[in-house]
């Protein structure tokens, strides 16, 4: 039995010793924003943000993430009220099928954080971990930029 913070609520969880955080979130807690392609921690569709940091979660075991804070893109925002980077890629139009977009939202978040006005080639190393098959990097990038405008006008 082990305790996982999820998008801030406690979950008390039976797992498997080999259970990937991914597994655990999409399987046992619904979250299906937690996407898994590669299964290899190469194309970032599994990002979940780790004590603020992105991970992948499909080569994590869920246990190595007990005492941790652990945010989805459902801890992100709501429907009603999007996150600021939210609603700069739906602004921008930074995704296609969508399908790697909440891992690479939440890397942005992690990585405005750190660097509230980057360039556009800060963007694209910090995002390099990311894989969009659609090939959506133009609109992706757009979308960051206009997330860091955005989030230095927020609050």
């Amino acid at each position: 039995m082990i305790k996982l913070n999820v998008n801030g609520k406690v979950y008390e969880l039976e797992v498997e010793p080999h259970e990937t955080l991914a597994e655990v979130l999409r399987d046992k807690l619904g979250l299906r924003g937690v996407r898994v392609s590669c299964q290899e921690g190469e194309c970032g569709a599994c990002t979940v943000l780790l004590d603020g940091r992105p991970v992948s979660s499909c080569i994590m075991l869920a246990m190595q993430a007990e005492g941790k804070e652990i945010t989805t893109i459902e801890g992100l925002g709501t429907i009603d009220k999007l996150h600021p980077i939210q609603q700069a890629f739906i602004e921008e139009q930074g995704f296609q099928c969508g399908f790697c977009t909440p891992g690479i939202i939440l890397s942005t978040k992690a990585f405005l954080e750190k660097n509230p006005n980057p360039t556009p080639s800060e963007v694209a190393t910090a995002l390099s971990g990311h894989i969009c098959r659609c090939g959506a990097y133009p609109h992706i990038t757009r979308s960051v930029l206009n997330a860091a405008k955005k989030l230095s006008h927020h609050d």
